[in-house]
Formats: C-alpha cells, sequence, structure tokens
C-alpha cells in the first residue's frame, strides 16, 4: 500500500513506519514535530520508500500529491504535560486535523485509521474497560482537551463512515510504553525510568495506588497492523490487560535500574486533577476478531526500555 501517516515521527508512528516499510508498503509520514523527533526516523529516513514531510495537518495537505491507499491519523500530542503546554493544539488537531485527513480519504477512496485512545474512557466506573462503554469524562478538567478530541474524532470519523462510506478503522490505544518516548514528557513509566537512572526520589503521586495497563511498543504496532489488515470497523482496544499499581512500577523500575533511588509521595499536582484510579483494557474484541495478544512482560519491555534510555538518549 501507499500510505499516509500523520504523526509518522512520533513515538508509536516512527515504529510502525518501520513496520509498514518491512512488510513492502511506501510510507509517506506527516509531522510538524512539535512532539515527533527526526531521530525517531533516523533508521528508516534513507529507505526508498519513506518519505518525511514537515508541515501541519490542520492547515491542509494540499502539497501531498498521488493518491494514498491508506490515510493513518496518528498525529496528537499525548502527555500530561502536553495537556498544560498545548491544549489549543490537541484541540484543533483532533476535529480540523482530523477531518483534514478523512476529506483526504474520501478523496483518495482509502481506508482511514484513527489511533484514539483509552483517553475516551475517562475516569471509568466500569473495569476493565470494554468497547461498549461509554465512559465517564469530564469536559471542563486539564484531560478534557485530549479526551474530547479522542472522542470528537471518533464521532467524526463514524459520521464519515455512515455519510460518506468511508472505510475505517479505530483503536483505542491503551498506556504504550518503550523506546523512543521523550524522556521529560510527563508519562509515569519514563518518568519513573529517568528518575531511577539519575538517581533521583521517585515522585508517587497521591498513594500510589492508582493503576495502569502498559504495552510495550512492539507489542502495539503489532496490534495496530493486524487492525489495519483486518475488515473491522468499529472501535477496538488494543493494549496489555496485566494492572500494575504505580507502587508496583517505581519498585520494578528501581530494581532493573539498579538504582538506590528512593520511592517518596507527593501530592497530586492541580494539572493531574482528573486521573483515572484504575485501567485495565478489556481485549476479548482483539483477541477473537485479530487472534491478537500481547506478549511482552513488563519486566522484558522495561528493560529494552532502560537500555534505550541509557545508550540512546545518554540518561545516566
Amino acid at each position: 500500500m501507499r500510505v499516509l501517516l500523520a504523526g509518522g515521527a512520533g513515538f508509536i508512528g516512527s515504529h510502525l513506519s518501520e513496520v509498514l516499510l518491512s512488510r513492502g508498503d511506501e510510507v509517506v509520514a506527516i509531522d510538524n514535530l512539535s512532539t515527533g523527533r527526526r531521530t525517531n526516523v533516523a533508521s528508516v529516513i534513507d529507505h526508498p520508500n519513506f518519505t518525511l514531510i514537515e508541515a501541519d495537518i490542520t492547515t491542509g495537505l494540499s502539497s501531498l500529491t498521488g493518491r494514498f491507499d491508506a490515510v493513518l491519523d496518528y498525529a496528537s500530542p499525548a502527555s500530561p504535560d502536553d495537556f498544560k503546554t498545548m491544549p489549543l493544539e490537541i484541540l484543533a488537531v483532533g476535529s480540523t486535523g482530523t477531518r483534514n485527513l478523512l476529506d483526504r480519504a474520501v478523496a483518495d477512496g482509502s481506508r482511514f485509521f484513527l489511533a484514539s485512545t483509552s483517553e475516551v474512557y475517562g475516569d471509568p466506573l466500569v473495569h476493565p474497560q470494554p468497547e461498549t462503554y461509554w465512559g465517564n469524562v469530564s469536559s471542563t478538567g486539564p484531560r478534557s482537551c485530549y479526551d474530547e478530541a479522542k472522542r470528537f474524532s471518533e464521532a467524526l470519523t463514524m459520521a464519515y463512515h455512515r455519510v460518506h462510506g468511508v472505510d475505517v478503522r479505530i483503536v483505542r490505544i491503551f498506556n504504550t510504553y518503550g523506546e523512543r518516548m521523550r524522556p521529560n514528557d510527563g508519562r509515569v513509566v519514563n518518568t519513573f525510568v529517568c528518575q531511577a537512572l539519575r538517581g533521583e526520589p521517585i515522585t508517587l503521586h497521591g498513594d500510589g495506588r492508582q493503576t495502569r495497563s502498559f504495552c510495550h511498543v512492539s507489542d502495539e504496532v503489532r496490534g495496530l497492523v493486524a487492525l489495519l489488515d483486518s475488515d473491522y470497523d468499529q472501535p477496538m482496544n488494543i493494549g496489555n490487560p496485566g494492572e500494575f499499581t504505580m507502587r508496583q512500577l517505581a519498585e520494578l523500575v528501581v530494581e532493573l535500574t539498579g538504582s538506590s533511588s528512593p520511592i517518596v509521595t507527593v501530592p497530586l499536582p492541580p494539572e493531574r486533577e482528573g486521573d483515572p484510579a484504575q485501567r485495565r483494557p478489556d481485549i476479548s474484541l482483539a483477541s477473537s476478531v485479530l487472534g491478537w495478544q500481547p506478549t511482552v512482560s513488563l519486566r522484558e519491555g522495561l528493560t529494552r526500555m532502560i537500555a534505550y534510555f541509557r545508550d540512546v538518549e545518554g540518561i545516566r
């Protein structure tokens, strides 16, 4: 396929680019590099079937020539720090940006793939979260720029599916971690890893009993490609159902880094108001439709990520 990948220089987008290229697809990655990095695509930048275009999807796609078989929307800042510093940009990319990509999919007769998020479930009252759960989301809190942008993107995607007949895929991505994460973007796994490698205190917000389910990026991308190639056109969870408290995560990071960092509790900052207390995907649908299951344990994935942060990012 010839693929337009918005957000192709981002954390997940760059790994997805590699997998698509490895199977013979042509990838045109578009990224404004607000959170994506050229270093993320260093391994493919000279590949004959890869092109990186620095541009913003909210301002239109008129510079892109040729027809695309698939249009993939992975373009959005997605970390807590981004929610604080770029809320308007996040809302714009989830509305105008997604619509521009959908319009291109209509014009080209392309398959459209939206990267949505487990954040559409908000602070869930149902656990684990199946795709049928409608969520418990604040429309005005600090996280609302991202949560509501993705909920709107999903609604927009399904409207194009119904009105224009666009062949759509929607994935709800649960906490993904691994190599190429931005070290200081405020997400919990990279924050803990960086603190441990630097010998700084590991800071647990609140009591540390909040839970998350962490999926290594290699497992995540394998699921994304399976969904892209499938015939399933409704939202689908892709994540690892293994559930850990933040304290368990901190203790494992300290063990794997060999760090002497103490684990300390700190008050939840105002910008983290509304953080979900627990999160775990129900992946029954992905298992039955795609035959997909994660295979990388948190211990193995963290070991890979720690090595990357030490050897590539130079964090000591």
